[in-house]
């Protein structure tokens, strides 16, 4: 799997490529809670993820953290229900921690190999979701892959979100906390003058960095969200 080359540094992978060995799963989830166990062996080292099936689902999302990785997302087990909410959707979801937490390029190298499975799998187009960091990763991600549909962009951080405006006509969903004192919810405001239609700004009176005080209303805001975008 290959990456343009028309690339800005810090923005986009560069001109690299990642290659699937093999994926392992069925074993437990490396959190210890729910979803199915995943291993990708690439060409670059290995990494993990979790896969929550939705029986006969040919629409996915693909959920990334932040500059540490884990698969945990912004508060407490929002990413793990949110899964389980839309399987009931028949949408699959698939969380991914990264071989190099950190490492921009590397992390947008690790959501492109989780994408390209789930589409060898049958499963897409997909939305992608990232928090803080992870938020310029699926906006980086999303500019260069044909398979998503939507961004997501939780309390995301401005560096390494230049490709932006090329998501368009993809859609973008961006999202902060007034109240978050890691990352100014100006950062949202400038990704979200910068992109194009369609787009959407949702900003949250009194939420901090990782959302955990507008947590019912983020996950109804993402229950209906993210199936609109898979269906557009």
């Amino acid at each position: 799997m290959a990456t343009p080359e028309n690339q800005s540094p810090g923005d986009r992978p560069e001109s690299v490529s990642i290659a699937i060995r093999e994926v392992l799963s069925g074993g437990p989830p490396a959190d210890g809670r729910v979803g199915e166990g995943m291993l990708f062996r690439t060409n670059k080292g290995d990494f993990r993820g979790i896969l929550h099936p939705a029986p006969g689902s040919h629409q996915a999302v693909v959920w990334v953290s932040g500059v540490r990785g884990g698969f945990g997302g912004p508060g407490p087990g929002i990413y793990a229900r949110m899964a389980g909410v839309l399987q009931g959707q028949g949408i699959t979801s698939l969380r991914l921690d990264y071989r190099y937490p950190g490492d921009f390029q590397e992390c947008v190298l690790d959501l492109l190999v989780g994408i390209s499975f789930l589409g060898k799998d049958g499963r897409g187009p997909v939305v992608v979701v990232g928090h803080s960091f992870g938020g310029a990763v699926v906006v980086a991600a999303g500019a260069v892959s044909s398979s998503v549909k939507g961004v997501v962009c939780l309390s995301p951080q401005t560096r390494g979100t230049g490709a932006v405006a090329q998501l368009s006509p993809r859609r973008l969903l961006v999202v902060h906390g007034k109240s978050d004192t890691r990352l100014p919810y100006s950062c949202a405001q400038q990704i979200y003058a910068a992109a194009l239609e369609p787009k959407e700004l949702v900003l949250y009176d009194g939420a901090e960095h990782r959302l955990a005080e507008c947590r019912e209303e983020l996950e109804k805001l993402l229950e209906a969200w993210i199936p609109a975008a898979l269906a557009a």
